[in-house]
């Protein structure tokens, strides 16, 4: 009896899991469903304090009520606003404006889809005025919607072609899980004034990982807003999907194996709590430091005004007008077929504030950490609530900023200590594969420093090769042979600032010499 039970509970356990496992992979319609919306107590009341201040709730609502009666939007039914965010006001304007003056003028940018051609419209939330203009087909696309992503993914699982090919695989139609990759030009003739995208599939089988099971060499070219199969490159059928074998990442599964060596907790304390405060939702102060911040779709953290309290004078002096990371550019050296168009902009192409999840508190950040959420917009310039995706903490590590003791001669005994402590702003993106942990660090000497983590899995190839003896001599992999059946291909990560540094005001220039190749 009590082995039915124990077995009753497993199986209820392992389905619940696959249920919520199944609900995360397959992006939802709507954003509505894996994201927060804003509550009436909080994020409806709030109101901008100040000229950069992110879009509110109530300011997107308005956006989205001057669009909806626009010509450009009432002429059409398919259309979609693929970016919405404020336009900053001029940046003299900005320095010139003190706390207690009248807001600048609120304007939003944004950037729209309407029957396949893209617009840029700048809307005037005082005037409800609206200009904007028509994009030329050489300008490119605007960013992916979450609602976009999602309708593409199901496209493959329409065409007679893709499930013919999975089943001669002999691969369960269940278990495939598919991702969308960089969209552009593939120099195709069937592309001929489509927006188009390429998408590949991995087997979920055995595994939550399914990066390293890759169906490889099975890419379906996909029109975006037909929402249809254009082609199906399938060459790949000899190269077996490789078993996933102990890829589980999951402290759960690792402990049941006997992997797990769990370290003990480690906390820093702040009886007092933390040191900065947060003003108006923006404004971080820190011991000498002062800056704005907010979370931004396509740039994720954005620092703003920062400034630095002058030890002799007690002046805050300018350091920084803006700094974020404007492109993550990540091309891989593998020319093949099904390779050579994966030169992703994750910024870009994504939106690294769009892709930031919601930190885990004392895991992702430590104890005392501050949170932020985010207000972005879904397709139809609806606002919702991507809660707690920038932290901010103190950080301290044991290390020492300055000391100096006297040796004690003549009952003369001074000893001073400083620790070394430092203000952090975290954000973790999930893009895809890969998660990058950007942060932001405030040091009390005057120091900026801006660090990029990278986490996650590989994004690995499949082969016929179990072991290297295998590989004829002539045959080039472009990346070493990981495990059975499985390659990482070569890659790089190029991080692309944007930093309007004004060290003691706009009147100075940035320069590196001595430049070596290394």
């Amino acid at each position: 009896m009590e082995g039915r039970k124990l077995r009753r509970s497993l199986v209820l356990s392992i389905s619940i899991s696959l249920f919520l496992l199944l609900t995360w992979l397959h992006l939802p319609s709507s954003p509505e469903n894996f994201i927060k919306k804003p509550g009436p107590t909080h994020h409806e009341s709030d109101v901008p304090h100040h000229p950069l201040d992110p879009l509110t709730v109530h300011e997107f609502n308005k956006v989205r009520a001057i669009l909806a009666t626009h010509p450009l939007f009432e002429s059409s039914s398919t259309y979609s606003l693929n970016a919405i965010a404020l336009e900053e006001p001029d940046k003299e304007l900005v320095l010139k404006w003190k706390r207690g003056d009248p807001l600048l003028p609120r304007k939003a940018s944004v950037t729209a889809m309407v029957k396949g051609k893209s617009h840029i419209l700048l809307v005037d939330l005082n005037t409800s005025e609206v200009s904007y203009n028509e994009l030329g087909s050489t300008s490119g696309y605007p960013i992916l919607t979450i609602e976009e992503t999602a309708r593409i993914l199901e496209v493959p699982f329409k065409n007679v072609e893709f499930n013919s090919t999975i089943a001669q695989r002999g691969i369960n139609m269940g278990d495939v899980k598919c991702v969308p990759l960089s969209s552009g030009w593939y120099n195709m003739p069937i592309e001929n004034k489509r927006r188009v995208i390429k998408v590949q599939c991995f087997s979920m089988k055995d595994s939550v990982n399914f990066y390293m099971k890759p169906i490889e060499g099975l890419t379906v070219l996909i029109d975006i807003d037909r929402e249809e199969v254009l082609h199906i490159f399938d060459n790949g059928r000899g190269i077996p999907v490789a078993k996933g074998i102990d890829t589980d990442y999951r402290y759960s599964v690792q402990k049941l194996r006997g992997e797990l060596h769990l370290f003990n907790p480690i906390s820093m304390e702040q009886p007092k709590g933390p040191s900065f405060i947060v003003e108006d939702g923006h404004l971080v102060k820190w011991a000498n430091w002062e800056f704005h911040l907010k979370a931004d779709a396509r740039a994720g953290i954005i620092i703003s005004q920062a400034k630095v309290r002058d030890p002799d004078t007690s002046e805050m002096r300018s350091v920084m007008y803006k700094g974020f990371t404007s492109e993550l550019f990540v091309p891989y050296m593998d020319p093949t077929d099904a390779w050579y168009f994966k030169t992703y902009m994750d910024a870009g192409e994504y939106g690294f504030g769009l892709q930031a999840m919601p930190l885990d508190p004392l895991n992702d950040c430590p104890r005392n950490a501050y949170y932020m959420d985010a207000v972005f917009a879904a397709a139809d310039a609806t606002p919702y609530l991507r809660p707690n995706i920038i932290c901010v903490f103190e950080t301290y590590a044991g290390d020492i900023a300055w000391r100096h003791a006297e040796t004690p001669f003549n009952n003369f005994k001074v000893t001073e200590v400083r620790p070394k402590v430092n203000l952090v702003v975290r954000m973790a993106a999930s893009v895809g594969n890969y998660d990058y942990i950007v942060d932001w660090e405030f040091q009390t000497d005057g120091l900026i420093r801006s660090k990029v983590g990278l986490s996650g899995m590989l994004m690995v190839k499949g082969t016929i090769y179990d072991h290297m003896n295998q590989v004829p001599s002539e045959e080039y992999l472009y990346g070493p042979l990981l495990s059975e059946n499985l390659i990482g291909v070569i890659h790089d990560h190029y991080i692309i600032y944007y930093l309007d540094l004004d060290i003691d005001g706009t009147d100075n220039s940035f320069t590196k010499v001595n430049i070596k190749k290394h």
